[in-house]
């Protein structure tokens, strides 16, 4: 069977149909709309394969407009806005069947010494993650032996999730909790050396559990969903080198749901506490 990262690697990898164009895989999955990590990350591929190398990306912008359809490819236009000494500016628009779904801004810094340096630290100590259960094992824990549908996105996840707290299956013990959750993760396989592909690939997963903030005092984050979630936007901001097939810590809070609407908060750390990005989405919330 292949393995995991081993295929996304292959999703990030785009192909170039024309000057400034890319087309992305959409995999034929049961999910109802394509994963906006997915998009995000092909998205920031096509920007990064305009620039030049020695300029990595500092941030980047992002807005999910309509739902992508899975099965279909996704075309992605891209706007060389600007070409400076020190950054470089792209504007990255997704279409799928002629109708735009996705844009996102990204720039790129040339690395210059720094004048100064500070940062905040993890908010809690934090056990080490092969302490730690994987997700497949906490679930089937609870559940025994995992539905089939679950069995196979265990097997194709491309990232190994520990969550850092146990998962709270009883929705009376879930009430009052914090919006908080910290998680360690890193891809299940070598990614490979092109820090691009890493930087796409952390982008695919800073999707993947950031609105688990947002719900943890309303309800189990596994099992029966009370709410139709969607991802509203995304916004990322990169300050040190990494490698997304190595441990890091996603710590994550939420400090406001109020009007259909919640917000969460990402900073994510590696192994020796040095915080190497931060993560803002939003997200919408309707209940079922």
């Amino acid at each position: 069977m292949t393995n995991p990262a081993d295929s996304l690697v292959a999703l990030l990898d785009l192909e170039q149909i024309e000057v400034n164009i890319f087309r992305g895989r959409s995999p034929q999955e049961s999910l109802q709309r394509v994963f906006g990590g997915q998009v995000a990350g092909q998205a920031m591929v096509a920007a990064g394969r305009t620039t030049d190398g020695d300029r990595p990306v500092h941030s980047l912008h992002a807005y999910f407009l309509r739902p992508g359809r899975p099965g279909v490819p996704i075309v992605y236009q891209v706007e060389r806005v600007r070409d400076g000494r020190s950054f470089t500016t792209r504007r990255v628009t997704a279409v799928q069947q002629g109708r735009t779904i996705f844009n996102l801004t990204a720039s790129f810094h040339r690395p210059e010494p720094a004048a100064f340096e500070h940062q905040v630290p993890p908010s809690c100590e934090l056990p080490e993650p092969e302490s730690l259960p994987t997700l497949a094992d906490e679930l089937r824990e609870h559940l025994g032996e995992l539905p089939e549908q679950l069995e196979r996105m265990a097997r194709r996840q491309p990232f190994d999730i520990r969550y850092v707290d146990r998962l709270r299956w009883d929705p009376d013990e879930v009430k009052g909790a914090e919006p908080r959750s910290a998680v360690w993760m890193r891809a299940v396989g070598p990614l490979g050396d092109d820090p691009l592909v890493h930087t796409c690939a952390l982008t695919y997963a800073s999707d993947m559990t950031l609105l688990d903030a947002v719900r943890i005092p309303v309800e189990p984050l596994w099992g029966p969903r009370g709410f139709d979630m969607a991802s509203l936007d995304h916004a990322m901001w990169f300050h040190r080198p990494f490698r997304a097939d190595e441990w890091f810590l996603y710590d994550q809070e939420s400090p406001v749901a109020t009007g259909g609407r919640g917000l969460a908060r990402g900073r994510i750390y590696d192994r020796a506490g040095r915080l190497l990005v931060s993560v803002v989405q939003e997200g919408l919330f309707r209940a079922l």
